[in-house]
């Protein structure tokens, strides 16, 4: 790890709070002090993080936000970055240029410009809107806070509006990346003679809200629904993505970064395309993580491609019991189970992963 990324991660928001976080970057930071002879520092500071890794951890509400907003919003610390994930190039491209914009604000000002803040990310369950949106928080190392519609949907007149504006409130003032999961819940469409009249008042409160929102808040908006938005929220977006599910070349890249991360799993990339197309992100990222979990538990008895043989069975059981008819795709796994079956054949010697799996070793939902 080199030394601005060791300042970067004790520096990040997302450290603060994170004891385990902490400690790993002072350890580092104490082994190149003893590498640098610098042995008074290294003295100094290593009964502190002895004592800190001894101290148990401790439940606690989020440090930052007010008690008013601790039903209203929550703040998660999210670790992986942009690059963790596996998106389509033109996503990417996109997200990339809105950074570059976000970096660069100061410069855009002096030009009377600002940068852009406001998302929409549209695409079916499972497709990682919500893990973009908590990378985006990482990249630009701002706080991840998500809108809690149970905190914020009220049941008397008004009241939905009245926290809506608590919320945007403390956005104004405080930088952040906000965001609304599940979007459609607040911004419906106005003109649908089965809402009330309190939603569509929320509706119209919503969208004043977000044009007063400054640049120094990040508004990420995901839905699952875009048919069901009111017409007027769409050109407060000012970028629009769509995230399809994985195509060809994205379960290449998934493959090759999960091959690197277990060793070899018995199957060519090919074959696994030809196994999860149609799947969603958070179906295949349950399968290679169910295939990691095995491979570390079996402590080396066993090998990736056994583990990633496994994970397919047990997925294929799980589907079962929710009573889901193979589709074509699914028919196709089937019959070529024998791709999976014929990995246990290699019997090599395992060897655990070096380098975590590719979304890391939590799992965020994918929304």
């Amino acid at each position: 790890m080199s030394r601005d990324e060791q300042v970067y991660r004790l520096a990040r928001p997302q450290s603060r709070g994170n004891r385990a976080d902490i400690a790993e970057t002072m350890s580092a930071l104490i082994e190149e002090a003893h590498t640098q002879q610098r042995h008074g520092y290294a003295s100094r500071h290593k009964p502190v993080i002895d004592d800190r890794r001894d101290e148990p951890m401790q439940a606690k509400a989020s440090p930052m936000l007010p008690d008013v907003l601790q039903t209203l919003l929550r703040e998660e610390t999210p670790s992986r970055r942009l690059s963790d994930l596996v998106l389509p190039r033109h996503i990417t491209a996109d997200l990339k240029e809105f950074l570059s914009e976000y970096s660069q604000a100061s410069l855009l000002r002096s030009h009377s410009l600002e940068p852009r803040h406001t998302m929409l990310v549209v695409g079916p369950p499972g497709t990682g809107k919500t893990t973009l949106a908590s990378a985006l928080a990482v990249e630009l190392g701002l706080p991840f806070l998500t809108v809690r519609y149970d905190g914020l949907v009220g049941s008397f007149l008004g009241e939905t509006a009245a926290r809506l504006q608590q919320v945007i409130d403390y956005v104004s003032r405080t930088p952040c990346v906000l965001f609304f999961d599940e979007f459609e819940s607040i911004g419906k469409e106005r003109a649908d003679s089965n809402e009330t009249g309190e939603i569509k008042r929320v509706v119209s409160s919503l969208l004043l809200h977000m044009d007063a929102i400054p640049s120094s808040c990040v508004v990420v908006c995901a839905t699952n629904h875009p048919e069901l938005l009111d017409r007027a929220v769409w050109r407060r977006f000012e970028l629009r993505m769509e995230i399809p599910l994985p195509g060809t070349a994205e379960l290449k890249e998934w493959f090759m970064k999960t091959e690197k991360a277990l060793g070899p799993l018995g199957i060519s990339a090919a074959d696994f395309v030809n196994l999860l197309k149609g799947e969603s992100f958070s179906e295949i990222e349950a399968i290679t993580l169910d295939a990691r979990r095995k491979l570390i538990l079996s402590k080396g008895r066993s090998t990736a491609a056994s583990a990633l043989s496994q994970a397919f069975d047990a997925w294929e059981r799980r589907r079962a019991v929710g009573g889901v008819k193979l589709s074509g795709n699914e028919t196709n796994r089937a019959n070529k189970s024998g791709a999976g079956k014929r990995a246990t054949t290699s019997r090599k010697k395992a060897v655990l992963p070096t380098t975590e799996l590719l979304p890391g070793t939590e799992q965020p939902s994918r929304k």
